[in-house]
């Protein structure tokens, strides 16, 4: 890990900085108009004890105390091999970061929270157009799963179905 920055377990004290880079990560994704993060929710969410769990790691620049990347994740189950997983929601380093190291960092420590914890996988979706975190990815040795296709209800119609 570089000198430049330090890696740690989010805390509800990360919440305004987690929502500015989930702003961040909205505007790149091209998908801004669909982001709502909540403060106070991302403080209830991270405090320890919160049922369903959220973590999150943080990347914090060492000059500046500036939250500048994040992993954010929580356990998935595999029904095919009966045991628990994480599912990375999201990662992202501001931009002026990108190429030091601090995408590489984060992956790596979540890959290690997760053999940690006995999960035999580790999972996530990026877009199909974002190439440079698709190559990023397939480098580490993760592999897309072209076979699925990922499916949302939310909403009307998710409230349509619920009755």
């Amino acid at each position: 890990m570089s000198d430049a920055f330090l890696l740690r377990s989010a805390t509800p004290d990360d919440a305004e900085a987690l929502a500015r880079l989930i702003t961040g990560l909205a505007v790149y994704e091209k998908l801004a108009h669909e982001a709502r993060p909540d403060v106070e929710a991302l403080r209830r969410h991270l405090a320890v004890g919160a049922s369903p769990p959220l973590e999150a790691l943080v990347a914090e620049d060492r000059e500046s105390g500036r939250v500048i990347g994040f992993a954010l994740f929580f356990p998935h189950y595999s029904t095919f091999l009966t045991a628990w997983g994480l599912y990375l929601e999201d990662l992202f380093v501001e931009p002026a970061f990108r190429g030091r190291g601090v995408g590489l960092a984060l992956l790596r420590r979540l890959a290690a929270v997760a053999v940690g914890r006995g999960c035999p996988r580790l999972g996530w979706s990026v877009l199909d157009w974002n190439e440079p975190a698709i190559r990023f990815y397939e480098k580490l040795g993760a592999e897309a799963m072209d076979d699925w296709t990922t499916m949302r209800l939310s909403g009307a119609a998710l409230e349509k179905l619920a009755g």
